[in-house]
């Protein structure tokens, strides 16, 4: 594998994702990875998300459970069953060891039952199980990576993240306490690592300090192993997924799409927060504090340099050719544009602040805010599944400004799709907005809204569901020219 060495080769933390575990030939292949990386590195981390799909089923059995309906259990629980074992069969080799995570699997399984049947008898499924019912996919993968990797000759231990990334209590978005994290990931790990072992972490889950299991956010096993390298710190973090890195567009949607060889911490921020899903959003960030190398790398073509992660500003490398300052495109689909409007509103301060104060007390998450200059109407983007609960909020907090008049209405479009441009260039290139709306102009797409990060490394417009792919096809051009 063509990979950039760093000079003291000490710790590196791997994160393998859903379909780089999913399947006998994936795990196969992430064991060939681990095996000759860890030849490489002194120390290796692994950290795993479940098989691909599992999470989808444990999360919609528990919904089902919920609303009375427990009739699918047994068939989800030969589907993970079958799932799991034919990886195992295929993947372990001492017959002892088999056995073993068939037994640890098949007990995982049995509490997902219990879980579910529990759900069904209180009608609800809270928070806190769902969480619970969520973690089961990585504990099962975790227990089939480390068999796999010790069945090709490494040492190798799974551990189980409620034990290392301890959290606060905001269940299915959990927020890491670093400090305690710090302190039990170097009790467990250290000396598992000093006896030469490749510890096997469950990535996606935590647990409060009284050991109650949490989550991180869906796709959080990026988050996990994040984390874990800031806390030691490590020397480099490698994300192996399905793609060769990140992608100039989705090429579901654009065959002409490319690798970007590096990227700037702005630009893979703003991409993975506007829906690239190559990378979880708060990867980022304890990356960036912590001074660690980050790559992006395809399970399936291992020998690809996949996306390298660099500074802001990083300059360009003697006779290598200057990036085009758009880089990337992406698009958020199943949107909903939020307006309030009137003419009350007008110069009267606190209407903003209570509005996302409003948004914020149903847990839902703004990608996207524009303004008027007149202050008549604040309109800002949330996700479909969420629309009523925010109008709902609203309504309530400004009902006496509605009945007065103040405010004349609170109303949402159909469902939309936030289309946004990305590149560190778009900074200190006049011209660029010009060329954006000029082509979406001529291959006539009505921009709904527009909005621009202070960082000038991003603008976002939205756009009809039917235009997306146009859009998206559309400003792409603007990078292969």
């Amino acid at each position: 594998m063509a990979r950039e060495k760093t000079s003291s080769q000490g710790t590196l933390v791997m994160k393998f994702g859903g379909t780089s575990v999913g399947s006998t030939k994936a795990m196969k292949s992430a064991v060939q990875i681990v095996c000759k990386t860890k030849s490489e590195w002194q120390s290796v981390i692994v950290v795993t998300s479940a098989l691909s799909g599992v999470t989808n089923l444990l999360l919609d059995s528990a919904e089902k459970a919920a609303q009375g309906n427990t009739q699918d259990l047994s068939m989800a629980e030969k589907k993970l069953q079958a799932a799991h074992f034919s990886i195992a069969d295929e993947s372990i080799t001492d017959p002892a060891s088999l056995a073993r995570v068939k037994s640890e699997i098949g007990a995982l399984i049995s509490t997902f039952t219990t879980l579910c049947q529990a759900i069904a008898v209180l009608g609800e499924a809270t928070p806190r199980a769902l969480d619970a019912v969520a973690s089961l996919g990585e504990r099962m993968s975790v227990r089939l990576l480390s068999a796999a990797i010790t069945s090709a000759g490494l040492s190798s231990e799974y551990v189980e993240a409620t034990d290392l990334i301890i959290t606060n209590r905001s269940f299915q978005n959990a927020h890491p306490d670093i400090s305690a994290t710090t302190k039990c990931t170097h009790q467990i790990l250290d000396p598992l690592l000093a006896r030469g072992v490749v510890p096997v972490v469950t990535g996606f889950i935590g647990a409060t300090p009284e050991g109650v299991v949490t989550t991180l956010g869906r796709g959080g096993s990026d988050f996990s192993a994040a984390i874990l390298a800031a806390v030691f710190p490590a020397d480099d973090v490698w994300i192996w997924t399905d793609v060769d890195g990140v992608m100039t567009a989705d090429p579901r949607l654009v065959n002409e799409a490319r690798t970007i060889p590096e990227i700037t911490y702005s630009e893979i921020a703003e991409l993975a927060y506007y829906g690239a899903k190559v990378l979880h959003p708060k990867t980022v960030r304890p990356v960036i504090d912590a001074g660690i190398g980050l790559r992006i790398c395809n399970t399936f073509n291992p020998d690809l340099p996949g996306t390298r992660l660099v500074a802001n500003g990083h300059p360009t490398k003697v006779g290598q050719k200057r990036e085009h300052v758009v880089r990337a495109v992406t698009a958020i689909p199943k949107q909903i544009l939020v307006t309030i409007e009137g003419r009350g509103m007008l110069g009267v301060p606190g209407v903003a602040a209570r509005a996302f104060a409003a948004v914020a007390s149903t847990g839902t998450s703004v990608p996207l805010i524009t303004q008027a200059s007149s202050e008549q109407s604040i309109c800002f983007a949330v996700p479909l599944e969420s629309a009523n609960a925010v109008v709902k909020a609203l309504n309530k907090v400004f009902m006496n400004e509605l009945e007065q008049r103040d405010i004349d209405r609170v109303w949402v479009t159909e469902d939309v799709t936030i289309v946004t441009v990305v590149g560190m260039g778009m900074r200190t290139t006049p011209g660029v907005a010009g060329r954006i709306f000029t082509q979406l102009g001529s291959r006539d797409i009505n921009v709904i809204a527009i909005a621009q990060g202070s960082s000038e490394v991003s603008i976002s417009m939205v756009v009809d569901p039917g235009a997306t792919e146009a859009a998206v096809r559309a400003l792409h051009d603007l990078i292969i020219q």
